[in-house]
């Protein structure tokens, strides 16, 4: 058996209760923190709280070499565990898929994700919400200006009247940088501002945490606010319901002036 567990957004508490009872149950445990990763805790600190041993893969040990993963999970109950809900990725999915090529029982047990509590934290509708994109470094990327997988994103959500959640980059183990790396939102609207200046954006940070923030603004003003520690990300706004609206400019201090309001 292989079961995948969403450790949710902030803490080794955030977990659901199914979830702990699952991981708690396994024989074995792994856990891959490079698609996102739980900032208010630390892998020892995960174990002592659930008195597991938890084996961190990096990327390749998931998605090139996962075969003692498989392995273990066709003789014993195996625990997968990722922050946020599991199957946000497709490194999961793939894994999963590979489980049942090889016959291996597999279930998933939610977590929270951070697009469902950016959706409670700015009131805005989730219904409302179009493709989400995700903002890299320069360095990621390598070209210049933002990529057109962001602009697109942006510029069709805007047409259709729906709200965008831009993800802002992580880089754990990255050739180019001696320690992990998390795009803050001043950063990620600092980018945005080349093309967006005026472009209302909202900021979510530490979502899931006892202190979350979220602030408002255009682009070039986030640019030079400070909004903490990580993890941050960006909401644009499309079209806004009154309520949405209110939300806004109580919730994340907006200028209703500046908002598209139906």
């Amino acid at each position: 058996m292989l079961t995948f567990i969403g450790l949710g957004l902030y803490d080794e508490r955030s977990i659901t209760v199914a979830g702990q009872q699952a991981l708690r149950n396994a024989d074995r445990a792994y856990a891959e923190f490079y698609t996102s990763k739980l900032i208010g805790t630390t892998v020892p600190a995960l174990e002592s709280y659930h008195d597991v041993e938890i084996e961190v893969r990096d990327r390749a040990g998931v998605e090139q070499h996962p075969e003692d993963i498989l392995e273990a999970a066709e003789e014993e109950d195996v625990a997968f565990l990722t922050a946020g809900d599991t199957m946000i990725s497709t490194t999961h999915v793939d894994l999963r898929l590979r489980a049942h090529d090889r016959g291996i029982e597999t279930r998933v047990i939610h977590g929270v994700t951070a697009q469902t509590a950016t959706s409670a934290l700015t009131g805005l509708q989730n219904y409302r919400f179009g493709k989400a994109t995700t903002l890299p470094f320069p360095y990621a990327h390598g070209a210049d200006g933002l990529p057109a997988s962001v602009t697109g994103t942006i510029d069709d959500n805007r047409a259709d009247g729906l709200h965008t959640v831009v993800y802002l980059d992580i880089k754990v183990g990255h050739e180019r940088i001696k320690e992990d790396e998390y795009m803050t939102a001043d950063v990620g609207a600092d980018l945005l501002a080349e093309e967006y200046p005026d472009l209302v954006g909202v900021v979510v940070a530490r979502a899931g945490s006892p202190d979350p923030l979220v602030e408002a603004g255009t682009m070039t003003d986030l640019a030079d606010r400070t909004f903490g520690d990580p993890l941050h990300l960006l909401v644009i706004p499309g079209e806004c319901h009154l309520l949405e609206a209110d939300a806004l400019v109580e919730l994340a201090g907006a200028d209703r002036d500046a908002l598209n309001v139906a």
